[in-house]
């Protein structure tokens, strides 16, 4: 009986940690903000990878997306930049949320302040 309750308890899902947001940057350029976002995940190839990250506003509209195409195994942590993101000039914060291929959207969310 013992060794089939283990057994169904290996069955279960396994969740990886969340990819972590360490930092974000934001950089106003004429009519638009471009963000560097630095991300901690244990890629572990194609079958587990942060896959991605976005911008919002502060009620959680999406403003932009940046899809990440491969794994970064080797690279950790790891930045990437998302410019042209149009955000009105009465906000003055956003949000920004990683995702990863296997868990989804990651349930913290990164608030950085726009100046």
């Amino acid at each position: 009986m013992r060794l089939c309750f283990a057994l169904a308890c290996l069955a279960g899902p396994v969740l990886a940690d969340p990819p972590v947001i360490e930092a974000v940057t934001a950089y106003q350029s004429t009519n638009s903000w471009l963000f560097d976002v630095t991300i901690r995940h244990p890629d572990t190839g194609w079958d587990h990878y942060a896959d991605g990250w976005r911008v919002q506003d502060m009620q959680g509209n999406e403003l932009g997306m940046r899809v990440l195409h491969h794994p970064h195994e080797t690279e950790k942590p790891f930045t990437r930049s998302l410019g042209g993101v149009v955000i009105g000039a009465d906000h003055t914060q956003a949000q920004i949320q990683s995702r990863c291929n296997v868990d989804g959207w990651s349930e913290e969310i990164f608030v950085v302040q726009l100046q």
